[in-house]
């Protein structure tokens, strides 16, 4: 199982997966599940995966080089020719219906699902124009749907338990900072709670307009931050709890 969180705001993206992934109690391993697909001045777009290994793995692999119908075009789209990230989105959902026309009979046949879900975000900067910040989550299937305002993130994988604290704090105002903060929080959260999300993690920041990242991390147990983070978030809860009166049964 895995945990991934992308964030989009006016003010750029905040991206964070964990990198656990497990076929068992006593087989449990640790991949990567971000990847950046970069042009300097061009494009900059992060993919996070969730769900099986090798589906995902495949549709990563294929999609640098997957093309679909452009209609009149005489090229096919790519991720690295594209002139928006929904015709990425499109990209990217047709890699995976490929992934499934080629695994997944023979997984079903296994009784083993084709299970892999994506979230695609980032900016491109077409003959000098540039395209706003958008983010997209691609499911199993290959369709897919878009952040909005009023829904400014998305999660992947074992997401129920780092949920409350993004929807009591992301809005599409929120600064970077507090937004990498909330991911955070809400990753801890869900490393308390389900023991298939692990260590280390990765912390990735996207200022708008960029078309390139400087701000990137890689979290692990000796991390002095996300320890501060950890410690401090559940002493404040435990004494917001305790500040709290108790129920009064007599009405």
């Amino acid at each position: 199982m895995t945990y991934c969180v992308g964030i989009r705001l006016d003010a750029g993206l905040v991206f964070l997966p964990d990198s656990r992934t497990n076929a068992g109690l006593d087989h449990i391993a640790s991949f990567r599940k971000m990847m950046i697909y970069e042009q300097p001045g061009e494009r900059f777009m992060v993919l996070l995966s969730a769900g099986n290994l090798s589906v995902s793995q495949s549709v990563r692999e294929l999609l640098q080089a997957e093309k679909i119908d452009a209609g009149n075009e005489e090229e096919g789209l790519t991720i690295w020719n594209c002139e928006s990230l929904f015709d990425a989105a499109r990209v990217l959902g047709s890699t995976v219906r490929r992934v499934y026309a080629q695994d997944g009979p023979a997984l079903k046949a296994s009784g083993i699902d084709f299970n892999a879900s994506f979230i695609l975000g980032g900016q491109i900067a077409h003959q000098g124009k540039m395209e706003a910040m958008r983010m997209f989550l691609v499911y199993s299937p290959g369709n897919f749907i878009e952040a909005t305002r009023e829904t400014p993130y998305f999660q992947i994988g074992e997401s129920k338990y780092g949920k409350p604290i993004l929807d009591r704090v992301i809005t599409m105002a929120t600064p970077l900072d507090e937004a990498a903060k909330c991911a955070l929080v809400s990753m801890d959260s869900t490393l308390k709670s389900n023991l298939s999300v692990g260590l280390p993690l990765d912390l990735l920041v996207y200022r708008a307009g960029q078309l390139k990242s400087d701000h990137f991390v890689c979290i692990d147990e000796h991390n002095p931050y996300f320890q501060f983070i950890r410690s401090t978030w559940g002493e404040k809860l435990h004494r917001v709890f305790e500040s709290i009166e108790d129920p009064q049964w007599s009405g």
